[in-house]
């Protein structure tokens, strides 16, 4: 018996839109994440890019379960000593609302170069409006 793995660029690639509004943080990204890998396909292999498009519109209108909204922070660092800063997620929701869902991707995929061309193909808008109509994506169907 042989298996067959997919090589760099050979799978077919298709476009989803993702409707955020209402729904959890956590478990919306690990199904976003699942897609971006290419998990739902048969021909899944671990060390190629074989995932989906994703479009996610409505990203400031996500749920966080909890009190996340006041105590969960988001760390990063400016480059200078000291220069580590902390913004909370109801900041970051005010400021930069398609971040809460990126970082959390980020998160579930892998670490490394192929973890980063996975992320380049999820576009997180904040409204409903995104530029990507001529590719014409289909609504996905998230198991709640």
């Amino acid at each position: 018996m042989k298996t067959d793995f997919a090589k760099q660029g050979e799978a077919p690639r298709d476009w989803y839109v993702v409707d955020a509004e209402g729904q959890v943080l956590g478990r919306l990204a690990s199904q976003i994440a699942n897609v971006l890998r290419g998990k739902n396909k048969p021909t899944f292999t671990p060390h190629a890019d074989a995932g989906d498009f994703i479009v996610v519109i409505n990203a400031d209108k996500i749920g966080l379960s909890g009190k996340k909204e006041d105590q969960k922070i988001y760390w990063r660092y400016t480059g200078y000593y000291g220069g580590e800063k902390a913004t909370t997620a109801a900041k970051m929701r005010q400021t930069h609302p398609e971040r809460i869902l990126q970082a959390a991707v980020q998160g579930m995929l892998p670490k490394g170069p192929l973890g980063r061309q996975q992320l380049k193909k999820l576009k997180v808008y904040a409204g409903t409006e995104h530029p990507h109509a001529a590719q014409q994506p289909k609504p996905l169907t998230l198991a709640t």
